[in-house]
């Protein structure tokens, strides 16, 4: 055993077996390495990383190997998900090297914490010499070493702000640039597959969040179609779990046939939101169908018995990638018997497999409407027998060995489900959402929450650990915003205020408008950067600008709206360039070429009066509600239930329409 023993994070426990002494980041390895004058190789990963894995089989269980990397390093693991501030800087050192970054990480430092030279995945002896090499050049070279160090470290340290020239600008945002954002976009879509054009496919919801409500808000009919091309491609494709619900983190081909197959609940959690707000918006019933079902595979598989929400699923198990996943068809003939063909039809399974070793990955070509026209099948006898198939091979697939699972609960990534639990209920009026969303909220607020005000980022075995990123932050108050405004249970609102409050005193450079990843009483790093750009999930300093937006609003607290627009308007030279990492701001940009409404709903049907206006999509409000006048918040302030009926008061920028009763004249005010 090494010093990873002592950890929680599934990832670093996976090596903690190897012949190899790691350390985990802290004190005492950079105090070794000081000490001991030798280089830090430092190496980053997570726990459903499949080349990860093939790496620590490959080397890191090698005694050789171990021997070389002992005698010469102070070797250290990280979990990327744990520690993203290491690896944000870490791998923007590798692409200054002119290097290709990804996981593993591995990056070679002084003892300074300085990075000199890096790479990802080495086959085992390309590593070994790599050792000898570096060992070699630390020892007869070393004034080169920190001059290449000493220069990357400045590269990485400066400022985000002065490197994109994201300059202060006027808060003017107009339709007609939000056109020329959609037309740059456009122009990268994959017209025969869907997606971006290229491969591998990531899903990317912020993208089609944004082509979602750019078709709103301009009425574009191609957008739309776009959009729905899209969704519907990735529903059908193997990157969506057919059986089980659920997507995996991506495809490696252009056509969302193969996927990488982890599957992580940050993306989950926002293509649940996406596929319900989408839904809301075209009323597809597939979308809701992908919605519902990605739902339950969360809460099947990853729920813990608090509420929090587990990592990620592995690739792999038995030691093969998709295993869990994969069929092969005589298997089917077991389990399905009589049905198998049919079944085969609907999810393209050949005799030889569609895929490697005569295995089939399950994907859809046609809709239930016309695949039952094609096979001479009422659609309803169709859908049952779906139903019946999922429900036989699910407990089937039970019987195998199941991937492994990283039991870490992440407090960014728990936001993000509880958000996409939140959406879900809003649109689908599902009960059982609200009390999932209820008991994380609940989660969050109790386990998470420091007493002196801070939040934790990871969870496990009951213990709290590392100071929480802005990621975190962000994501807790967009959820919080949007639970209570699906309760109209204040306290939400002011948790959210306080960790904003929070955010403003520790994370916020008053100086560059935009917040720091890190929390400025946290460790001292060689650089403290700022994430701008959206990714995978929206860039932390987005999502930041979307939540000061709405809960200025909620709160009027114009402070809060003058930041937002401040970050809104550096961006917009990016957002006219390169929409496609930016695309969350480019939302939010949207949402400000048109004001705010202000709706309150005061009356004893206040809660149905807000079910009934979720029937219809318009994202740009912000909604409160209550049986009688409170003065808990602003827009609560002084309405009434007039002549005893449930009164709805729609508002843009303080100036307010005649108070209604029904939520079709109240639609009519938003319009």
């Amino acid at each position: 055993m090494n010093a990873l023993i002592k950890e929680s994070s599934p990832y670093l426990l996976q090596h903690a077996h190897n012949p190899v002494n790691w350390y985990p980041w802290g004190e005492e390895a950079l105090r070794k390495a000081r000490t001991e004058n030798k280089p830090i190789l430092v190496s980053i990963g997570y726990s459903a990383c499949h080349w990860c894995h093939v790496m620590e089989r490959e080397s890191f269980e090698s005694k050789d190997i171990a021997e070389v990397m002992n005698t010469n390093f102070i070797c250290i693991k990280i979990d990327r998900e744990e520690r993203p501030d290491l690896d944000n800087i870490y791998i923007d050192a590798v692409q200054a090297m002119g290097l290709r970054a990804g996981w593993p990480l591995n990056v070679f430092l002084m003892p300074n914490q300085k990075p000199f030279y890096g790479g990802t995945y080495f086959p085992p002896t390309q590593w070994q010499n790599l050792l000898g090499s570096i060992a070699d050049a630390f020892k007869n070279n070393r004034n080169e070493l920190e001059k290449s160090a000493d220069g990357f470290t400045k590269y990485i340290a400066a400022s985000e702000i002065e490197k994109y020239g994201l300059e202060a600008s006027e808060s003017i945002f107009t339709l007609a640039e939000a056109t020329q954002m959609y037309q740059q976009l456009s122009a990268k879509l994959d017209l025969m597959h869907g997606g971006i054009n290229k491969a591998p496919k990531f899903p990317m919801p912020s993208i089609w969040r944004f082509l979602l409500h750019y078709a709103y808000a301009s009425r574009n009919e191609e957008a739309l179609q776009q959009l729905n091309f899209t969704l519907q491609k990735m529903a059908f494709g193997g990157i969506y779990d057919q059986i089980g619900g659920g997507f995996a983190r991506y495809s490696v081909d252009s056509e969302w046939f193969c996927p990488h197959f982890e599957k992580m609940l940050y993306d989950n959690a926002q293509l649940i939101s996406l596929y319900a707000e989408a839904y809301n918006y075209t009323k597809n019933p597939l979308f809701k169908h992908i919605a519902q079902e990605s739902i339950a595979f969360v809460v099947r598989e990853l729920r813990n018995e608090d509420g929090g929400f587990f990592s990620a699923l592995d690739a792999d198990s038995e030691g093969q990638e998709g295993k869990f996943y994969i069929w092969k068809k005589r298997h089917l003939i077991d389990y399905l018997q009589e049905d198998t063909e049919l079944f085969c039809s609907y999810y393209n399974v050949l005799q030889q497999g569609n895929w490697e070793y005569g295995n089939n990955i399950l994907f859809r070509t046609l809709t239930d409407e016309e695949f039952a026209e094609k096979h001479q099948i009422p659609l309803d006898d169709l859908q049952k027998k779906i139903t019946l198939w999922k429900n036989i091979l699910l407990e089937q697939r039970a019987k195998k060995v199941k991937p492994g699972m990283d039991d870490k609960i992440l407090t960014a990534w728990n936001g993000l489900m509880l958000k996409g639990l939140v959406d879900a209920y809003k649109i689908f009026a599902e009960e059982t959402y609200l009390l999932y969303a209820r008991q994380n909220a609940d989660f969050l607020m109790q386990k998470v929450s420091s007493s002196e005000g801070f939040l934790w980022r990871s969870y496990k075995n009951g213990e709290a650990k590392i100071k929480a990123y802005l990621e975190d932050y962000a994501s807790v108050i967009e959820a919080m915003i949007a639970l209570y405004q699906v309760t109209f249970e204040t306290e939400y609102l002011t948790y959210a205020e306080k960790l904003t409050e929070y955010t403003l005193s520790y994370f916020y450079d008053e100086k560059e408008e935009m917040f720091f990843y890190t929390d400025s009483s946290s460790e001292e790093l060689i650089a403290r950067k700022k994430e701008i750009f959206d990714n995978v999930i929206p860039a932390s300093n987005s999502i930041m600008a979307h939540n000061l937006h709405f809960l200025g609003v909620l709160l009027e607290n114009e402070k809060y709206q003058a930041i937002s627009q401040k970050m809104l308007a550096r961006m917009k030279r990016i957002l006219l360039t390169d929409i496609e990492y930016a695309a969350n701001w480019g939302v939010l940009f949207i949402l400000n070429t048109l004001e705010t409404a202000e709706v309150a709903v005061i009356g004893e049907k206040y809660k149905e009066i807000r079910k009934e206006l979720e029937h219809f999509f318009y994202p740009n409000k912000v909604i409160v509600g209550s049986k009688e006048t409170s003065e808990v918040l602003p827009l609560l302030k002084n309405r009434t239930a007039l002549n005893d009926k449930t009164t709805i008061y729609v508002c843009f920028g303080k100036a307010c329409q005649l108070p209604v009763f029904t939520v079709e004249e109240a639609l009519n005010q938003m319009k």
